[in-house]
């Protein structure tokens, strides 16, 4: 339900400070959980750490190298902020103390299976970036669960590695993290205990928001292949947020258009169940229409505001072995921003989806989903679709003010 700021810092301005203020302002009479505040380090060269305070208290914060150039490229915390609430919070540049360990809130992980480990939940070849040529047999099966994983404590999602990249879902009976401990293969034992697991049977479906190609003359998406290689790799393992990214260098998107390459990075805040999504193109592709949506859940009803924003609610097994698994609730959502908005479509037995478009090479938009299961979270469409709502019109029409002064 929070839209993310992003503040652009002067060149001049932040080569000479120090230190500087950033002052978050509620403007709303709705209270902000973990509302999160992202500072672009762009004029700021070799920034090891710092330090930020609120009314002289430490504030958890967390540095990430998004280009992976050594360089740290972005500072984000989080704030709690009541209605109409201001606080004010003071970055030290100039501290050189350790980065220190903050209790982890997100967690991220690609493990391929050892052959000494029988247990399915207890592998530990772990690996932060996996490359796959096109030529490829099974990359499917390369990594243990099949692709990267991440949650916060309300969520977990895993995409697969192949040339679907579908995001599949795991649900929580509790707020927590789990999947270092499952790893999405939840035992009978754990099961007893209360953790969660896999909820959504996914197949050749967009899952939950998986970004496709999209055929012309048939209006239907079309899969990542050829592609020249794919990558999947963990930017960044938290605590406050997570940063995977899944890249397709020389993707044949159709028979006319060049091979691009192509990053979808996603990024996964603390106590949010919902997920950025953001595709970076390495050529213009304003006039190729690409296609995301959501998977039709069995017998699912729907919410659509024709606007960008749809969202379901549904049952299903989560498996085709109907033996041991039962049938799964879930609700899902995506937000489309208009300017990547192209068209959506009537569901059809697979997807409720749409067209998109890239302005000036990139997409954004973003996913949600809950389970039944949980005891903090929704149990009706109603309920759902209420929280959908919500948080569409958070996004679009954000109620936090962020300033920044130099000191």
């Amino acid at each position: 339900m929070k839209r993310i700021l992003t503040i652009l810092m002067l060149a001049l301005s932040g080569m000479q400070a120090s230190a500087y203020r950033v002052v978050v302002t509620n403007l709303s009479d709705t209270p902000k959980t973990d509302y999160p505040v992202v500072i672009k380090l762009t004029s700021c060269v070799d920034i090891p750490s710092c330090r930020i305070t609120c009314n002289n208290q430490e504030i958890p914060f967390q540095l990430d190298d998004l280009d992976q150039d050594g360089h740290f490229d972005e500072l984000c915390f989080l704030v709690d902020l009541g209605p109409k609430e201001e606080k004010i919070f003071d970055v030290d540049k100039s501290f050189r103390g350790p980065i220190p360990s903050y209790p982890a809130r997100v967690y991220a992980e690609m493990v391929m299976r050892n052959d000494k480990v029988k247990e399915k939940n207890k592998q530990n070849n772990y690996v932060e970036s996996i490359t796959a040529r096109g030529d490829c047999a099974n990359s499917y099966n390369l990594l243990h669960h099949h692709g990267v994983c991440f949650e916060s404590e309300l969520n977990g999602i895993r995409i697969y590695f192949d040339k679907r990249q579908t995001l599949d879902l795991y649900g929580k009976f509790k707020k927590g993290l789990e999947l270092q401990e499952t790893q999405f293969y939840t035992s009978d034992e754990q099961k007893a205990a209360g953790y969660g697991d896999d909820v959504l049977w996914v197949g050749n479906t967009f899952g939950l928001g998986a970004l496709r190609g999209f055929d012309a003359k048939t209006l239907k998406p079309t899969m990542i292949e050829p592609v020249k290689s794919r990558t999947q790799r963990i930017i960044s393992y938290g605590p406050l947020r997570t940063i995977v990214e899944v890249i397709d260098k020389g993707w044949q998107k159709d028979s006319l258009s060049e091979p691009v390459d192509m990053i979808i990075r996603y990024t996964q805040y603390a106590g949010h169940r919902d997920t950025d999504i953001d595709v970076f193109f390495s050529h213009d592709n304003v006039v190729n229409t690409f296609s995301t949506g959501i998977i039709n859940v069995k017998g699912s009803t729907e919410f659509s505001d024709q606007k960008g924003t749809r969202a379901c609610w549904g049952t299903d097994y989560p498996s085709t072995d109907h033996e041991k698994w039962k049938p799964e609730t879930v609700g899902l959502a995506i937000y489309i921003p208009q300017q990547h908005l192209v068209n959506e479509f009537p569901a059809d037995n697979d997807n409720y989806g749409f067209a998109v478009r890239s302005e000036k090479k990139h997409i954004h938009y973003k996913v949600a989903y809950c389970s039944a299961n949980e005891s903090f979270g929704y149990h009706s469409a109603k309920e759902w679709f209420d929280w959908v709502k919500e948080w569409s019109r958070e996004i679009s029409k954000p109620a936090v003010s962020i300033t920044l002064d130099f000191r």
